[in-house]
């Protein structure tokens, strides 16, 4: 396509994956012209919830780890195949993702721990016919059906205590409070990983944090073709055209302090990423807990502009108006010293980088630690170490360090991580080479509330001209919020329909309609 073609703009507010893929999937296979692209991020860094960040004086920081799936996620798989590594240019992302995740598979042996600090046989589901026959029911309902229905709501309190619960929940980080539709989109999407999810054998990993091997080399990509990066910006208001079809006329925004309008051409294009999964999180350090803080400016711009459109671009409320339902709490932790990775090591039978997920099933806040493959980040030193680990419980009283996880410091938060461990021996000598920093994230799964039909906006919302919606809460049928392929799925939809570009799409693998899938599941759950 004439690179010439083009004479609009188009502007992507908000800076997460989903407007980087979308400005790179306008360049890759729409022929744009990449200064023409304008991506306006709020915070100083791009990458948004693929963040990842610090050095060895300050500590290091992940608000989040994400497990990429190798057939499931189609279209980021297609997205990166087409994006040089930053290590070695003529490899592509995808290929440098495989050989690493080729050389370091994924095969736990420490999926969960109970109370006395020993590792649970997780061969079997712990199923009983109730639990199946709810399952089944699920799975097979149509969504209007479910509506808004809590997953606590459709299972008996049996579900709740089985070994599947206790690793599907902290795999993907369900409450039982959290939407039944979503649990069964999930059940269909990831049928293929039920097998095996005692072991997590089919989770991709990146050789890095996600911002250093997703987000780095996609934002150089988009230099080389002279994408604008406007960052410390905040878009705070859209104007629409009057009449019955969306038309986004004007902009408003602050930058350096100052409130800034900018009127739109006709044509030009509005591409939000609306409500975000990791704003207004905070980060607390050794000696204090972090807070807990409310709406931002991405759920208050969504609010503004539903409201003038009732019912035509979706309901915040369903998703930005729970905090009490959708936070829970991370920490990342910097080791100065290989102590707790030699005792975890040992203890899980898992080289760091080769386990997953080790839940402490029995903890009052519902923890779970994962050991990545170290280096963790592109600048960490060869004798710092760094992990993960989080709490779905954060307002639970801890069961050694006696108050709530959110009233937590660092030191309390490893303290009662030791606990469960039984590394009590050894201790003081972790706690004072460590650095563990909390994040306490208010909206981290907001996307899983129960909501309806409408409550997330379309992608091209119906009668728009020129405004589309980006990122985990807008609509995709049967795919699954929380990962990066929604994201970039949403980003590759957006750009083709608001172009007028007639390409495939990767269509989402049905994985119910594989007779040996649907039998090693049936199989797996009489386990």
């Amino acid at each position: 396509m004439d690179m010439g073609t083009y004479s609009n703009q188009v502007y992507f507010i908000g800076g997460g994956i989903a407007s980087l893929a979308g400005a790179a999937f306008l360049i890759r296979d729409c022929g744009f012209p990449g200064q023409q692209i304008h991506i306006i991020e709020e915070l100083k860094v791009l990458g948004g919830s693929n963040d990842g960040a610090g050095d060895r004086k300050h500590g290091y920081v992940i608000r989040g780890g994400r497990m990429l799936n190798d057939e499931t996620y189609e279209n980021l798989w297609d997205l990166l195949s087409s994006i040089p590594s930053v290590d070695d240019p003529s490899q592509s992302v995808r290929e440098e993702i495989v050989a690493f995740d080729t050389a370091h598979p994924t095969h736990s042996r420490a999926r969960l721990v109970n109370k006395n600090g020993e590792i649970e046989d997780v061969s079997s589901m712990g199923f009983d016919m109730g639990d199946r026959m709810a399952m089944a029911k699920l799975i097979l309902a149509p969504e209007t059906q479910i509506g808004r229905m809590r997953i606590n709501e459709w299972f008996g309190p049996h579900f709740f205590q089985t070994n599947f619960w206790y690793m599907w929940a902290t795999t993907f980080a369900f409450q039982p409070w959290h939407s039944a539709v979503e649990l069964k989109r999930y059940m269909l999407r990831f049928m293929h990983e039920f097998p095996r999810i005692h072991t997590l054998e089919g989770v991709t990993r990146t050789p890095y944090n996600q911002y250093d091997s997703l987000i780095v080399p996609l934002q150089q990509y988009l230099q080389k073709h002279s994408v604008d990066f406007e960052l410390k910006c905040t878009v705070t208001d859209l104007d629409f055209k009057e009449g019955d079809d969306i038309t986004v006329t004007r902009m408003h925004y602050v930058k350096d302090g100052k409130q800034k309008i900018l009127d739109l051409a006709e044509e030009d294009l509005v591409i939000i990423t609306n409500g975000s999964m990791t704003e207004s999180s905070d980060l607390g350090s050794m000696t204090t807990p972090p807070r807990l803080n409310g709406k931002g400016s991405s759920w208050q711009l969504w609010d503004r502009i539903a409201a003038k459109k009732p019912g035509r671009l979706g309901n915040p409320s369903s998703f930005d108006d729970h905090i009490d339902e959708s936070k829970w709490e991370s920490f990342t932790v910097t080791c100065k010293e290989s102590r707790f990775f030699d005792l975890m090591e040992s203890f899980t039978r898992n080289k760091a980088g080769t386990g997953a997920l080790v839940t402490f099933k029995d903890s009052s806040w519902f923890m779970s630690i994962v050991l990545a493959h170290q280096p963790h980040f592109r600048n960490q030193p060869e004798d710092i170490k760094v992990f993960w680990g989080y709490g779905l419980y954060p307002d639970q009283v801890g069961d050694y360090v006696k108050k709530r996880m959110c009233d937590c410091t660092g030191e309390e938060i490893l303290t009662e991580l030791l606990h469960h461990l039984k590394f009590e021996d050894d201790k003081d000598e972790i706690i004072r080479s460590a650095n563990c920093i909390p994040c306490m994230m208010p909206y981290i799964t907001a996307q899983f509330m129960p909501r309806t039909l409408g409550d997330r906006p379309e992608v091209v919302p119906e009668g728009s001209t020129n405004l589309a919606f980006i990122g985990q809460f807008c609509e995709i049928p049967d795919d699954v919020v929380f990962t990066e392929e929604y994201s970039v799925r949403t980003a590759r939809i957006a750009v083709y329909q608001l172009l007028g570009i007639d390409k495939p799409i990767v269509p989402i693998n049905q994985y119910q309609y594989d007779v040996r899938t649907l039998l090693q599941s049936l199989a797996t759950s009489f386990r």
